[in-house]
């Protein structure tokens, strides 16, 4: 019988879960190259006076609206997910929630130094943070889970705007720390860049309280998922998964059409209420998110689906060393204390940048799971979690973990 506090071992993963970890962490490097590339911290006017000014305009809307809130959702529901099988293993084992809060601890660790030290774009300190909270939910029924995920996550930030809406007094507005963040990453002054970060650190925290909704009922609704054994399980819910890609499908074509129909059909600004386009966003966020993973989840159950998605899955076993790695990449690649392309390649830089860096993830993550049992990170994150050095090459002539 295993110990009551051991770790899951490799043979132990979900192929499927692994994959679509990796396909929502492609999507997240896509949407983060927006703010790495400094690309996203242009004023309107320097953007439009760019050559690429076109082609970036087509580019960036097509991501903003397939990709970037919508990976960031698949990827906290999936985290959700983890910890319905973190919740069954321990049960199995007899154990209870210490390892849980311990493994949390660690992570928000991880990212206050990720966050101050490298990127203020960090997620894992809400991650952290915001895990927290599902320990109050772990005996919580599962219609809870899932109508008081979809509270929290579509209805709850209209109802706070008015006092979170606005972030703090005093606070400089999003024009004025964009423009010195940029002036500041632009610049070769290790120093100059690490306290303009911690600047964006702070100013991300105090003004962006939205962010504990958006990720604390995407929580929820993968907790929901995970216990009802979704993705562990996914043949057993080949007509559920159909009916959330295409209803969901539906729910996200309808809320862009009437986004679309008022931006560009001349439609005056009170033709919806504040409050009514808010939600839409949140709603054509979350619904194509869960249509992403329900699509995806469905071509993996077909032999050849799972054949040629199955080549992301080393990639979701390494997702907290990859997710950092990206952090570090594009530094290099656009800040002025690495290589200083900067903003001026426009998104035919952003897209470049990010075939090559998740290209060569993809590369190394098949490499080193050949050899290893997990990622530089994951494995201090674990070793750090159980207190003891966790074994980590695998053995002579072992097969590696698919």
């Amino acid at each position: 019988m295993p110990a009551a506090d051991a770790p899951v071992s490799p043979e132990d993963r979900h192929h499927l879960i692994d994959a679509l970890r990796g396909f929502a962490l492609a999507g997240v490097l896509l949407a983060n190259l927006g703010y790495l590339s400094l690309y996203n911290l242009l004023t309107e006017p320097a953007r439009a006076a760019l050559p690429s000014a076109g082609f970036d305009a087509v580019a960036i809307g097509v991501i903003e609206w397939l990709v970037s809130a919508k990976a960031i959702t698949v990827f906290s529901l999936l985290f959700g997910l983890g910890f319905a099988i973190q919740i069954e293993h321990a049960q199995a084992r007899g154990a209870g929630m210490s390892r849980f809060v311990r493994r949390l601890c660690w992570l928000l660790v991880i990212g206050l130094a990720h966050s101050y030290f490298v990127w203020w774009g960090d997620i894992l300190m809400t991650y952290a943070l915001v895990g927290l909270l599902l320990v109050l939910f772990r005996r919580a029924p599962d219609g809870v889970l899932l109508w008081g995920g979809l509270f929290i996550a579509l209805v709850l930030p209209t109802l706070l705007v008015p006092w979170l809406g606005g972030g703090f007094p005093g606070l400089p507005s999003r024009a004025e720390i964009d423009a010195l963040t940029l002036q500041a990453f632009r610049t070769d002054d290790w120093q100059r860049v690490f306290v303009a970060n911690a600047a964006m650190v702070n100013w991300t925290r105090l003004s962006g309280g939205m962010l504990i909704c958006f990720v604390l009922g995407r929580f929820l609704l993968g907790y929901w998922a995970g216990r009802r054994r979704l993705l562990q399980q996914p043949w057993n819910h080949r007509d559920l998964f159909r009916k959330l890609f295409w209803g969901s499908l539906a729910i996200a074509v309808a809320g862009t059409l009437l986004q679309l129909a008022k931006a560009h059909l001349g439609w005056g600004a009170d033709f919806l209420p504040r409050w009514v386009n808010g939600f839409l966003f949140r709603l054509d966020s979350l619904a194509l998110g869960i249509t992403w993973a329900a699509g995806f989840t469905l071509l993996f159950l077909r032999p050849r689906g799972e054949r040629v998605l199955g080549v992301l899955a080393p990639v979701g076993r390494m997702a907290l060393t990859h997710y950092l790695a990206q952090s570090v990449f594009g530094i290099l690649l656009f800040y002025g204390i690495g290589l200083g392309l900067g903003p001026g390649t426009g998104a035919a830089g952003w897209l470049l940048a990010w075939v090559g860096i998740f290209g060569a993830q993809i590369l190394f993550s098949h490499w080193w799971l050949a050899r290893f049992r997990y990622g530089p990170c994951e494995w201090l994150w674990r070793s750090l979690t159980y207190g003891a050095m966790q074994p980590m090459r695998l053995p002579r002539g072992a097969v590696p973990a698919s």
